[in-house]
């Protein structure tokens, strides 16, 4: 009696023990990259906001938070120094008729948790005066 001779597995059959947990461990990296390009992208929107550079250059321009934080202050998170300390910038702000009004902005020290109001030089309007 002849035998018939049995084919050889597929490919699927040889190679599915690494190939689904690729597919998987592919998968979900995919997804990350994807969640971490869209948080990228929202915060580059916000970093480059009005509102946000304008914060950012009242906490460098004001003389509390340089002798608190030292010099340079640098953008992240939150705002920091390179010396002395860290600290948070609050900021918030309304659009009115093409104009940025601030209800908040101040920089909140870690240390100490001294509050600075940048405000200060602001004129009715909610504009930063000279």
């Amino acid at each position: 009696m002849n035998q018939v001779p049995v084919p050889p597995p597929n490919w699927w059959s040889r190679n599915w023990k690494w190939f689904v947990p690729a597919l998987v461990v592919t998968g979900m990296a995919l997804i990350a990259a994807f969640i971490l390009a869209i948080m990228g992208f929202v915060f580059g929107m916000m970093k480059s906001s009005e509102p946000y550079q304008t914060g950012l250059s009242r906490a460098r321009a004001d003389a509390a938070v340089v002798a608190a934080l030292g010099e340079p202050i640098s953008p992240g998170y939150f705002v920091q120094g390179s010396i002395d300390g860290s600290a948070t910038l609050y900021v918030e702000a309304r659009k009115q008729a093409g104009e940025w009004h601030y209800e908040t902005l101040v920089v909140a020290l870690d240390e100490g948790g001294q509050r600075i109001d940048l405000r200060a030089g602001e004129d009715s309007t909610g504009e930063f005066g000279n």
